[in-house]
């Protein structure tokens, strides 16, 4: 009888030892919400602006151009029309390519921005995971609904998303004010 409560015993010490901790992500809220993700995008909306505007720069001096060269047509022969038209031409291609060298440019910053984000957030859970001896964390959206059910319990989005900020305050690096130029 004492050997038979020691197995039992003994098989229920073992069985919780064994047991498996998971937890869930809700990765969109993460994303949504992670200060280094903010950031990122506040990053690619100063670099938009900033092409943004050197388009526009090159547009209205192809604008002027145009205007000053319509208002002197009569005036010019036939083969400075033709020259001026031509060199139009080239400006009207360039400023096109330069446009679409900002897209690609905007749309490659993007994407490495996200894989280094996502990145990022994918070492951390593990981390996370490792440091409260979770066996697995589960990651879901509403787009992969990889999570169809989880006790709230299970869900540790809002314990992640929070030490992942402070540790992006802790990583994020000072920025220094520029100092005066000496003339």
């Amino acid at each position: 009888m004492k050997n038979i409560i020691g197995i039992i015993i003994l098989a229920l010490m073992l069985t919780s030892c064994n047991q498996t901790k998971i937890g869930y992500v809700d990765i969109e809220e993460v994303l949504k919400e992670y200060k280094g993700m903010k950031a990122a995008e506040k990053e690619i909306e100063e670099m938009s602006a900033k092409l943004t505007g050197e388009l526009n720069q090159l547009k209205g001096e192809y604008q002027t151009k145009v205007q000053d060269y319509q208002s002197k047509m009569n005036r010019m022969s036939a083969k400075a029309r033709q020259e001026a038209e031509a060199s139009f031409m080239q400006m009207q291609q360039s400023i096109n390519q330069s446009q679409q060298q900002a897209q690609a440019n905007m749309q490659k910053a993007g994407q490495d921005k996200m894989a280094e984000i996502n990145e990022t957030v994918e070492d951390f859970v593990k981390d996370y995971a490792k440091a409260n001896s979770y066996s697995y964390i589960l990651g879901t959206s509403d787009q992969t609904k990889a999570v169809l059910y989880g006790e709230s319990t299970l869900d540790v989005t809002d314990a992640v998303l929070e030490e992942l900020n402070d540790a992006y305050k802790k990583d994020k690096p000072v920025e220094k004010a520029e100092e005066p130029t000496k003339e």
